[in-house]
């Protein structure tokens, strides 16, 4: 695997992201890698190569990048790991939406049978009393 240097002129200062260097693959405009404080085992990210901090800033082709290493990840770890038996993908863009590190990203976060009491209602579960319709 190359090393993130490469792309030293589509870096940012202080980006934890822009320094990675435990990248899983790659294609010519993203990269994933492990999440370095996951929620569940295996839980990865997959980033653009050029730093921009919202998901909506990125160009088509970025985007399509991004998503094509999303899918590649999601059978990466099914083949790893039969337990996995569902996925949330998300993406957290702008402080309110609890984005914490403004380098676009998408968290792929394998779930399995039984990992919560109720599953049910998936990402509707992050603002509380919003839960129920």
């Amino acid at each position: 695997m190359q090393n993130w240097i490469k792309y030293k002129s589509k870096k940012e200062e202080d980006c934890p992201f822009c320094e990675i260097c435990n990248i899983i693959a790659k294609n010519s405009l993203a990269i994933p890698f492990d999440d370095k404080y996951p929620i569940a085992e295996d839980h990865t990210l997959v980033v653009p190569l050029r730093h921009t901090p919202s998901f909506f800033d990125l160009d088509s082709h970025e985007r399509n990048a991004c998503l094509s290493l999303v899918d590649e990840m999601r059978q990466m770890i099914l083949k790893k790991d039969d337990t996995v038996t569902g996925f949330n993908i998300g993406i957290n863009d702008g402080i309110d939406a609890g984005q914490t590190v403004f380098h676009s990203h998408i968290h792929i976060i394998p779930r399995r049978k039984g990992d919560v009491a109720n599953p049910r209602r998936g990402i509707r579960n992050i603002i509380h009393n919003r839960r129920s319709y």
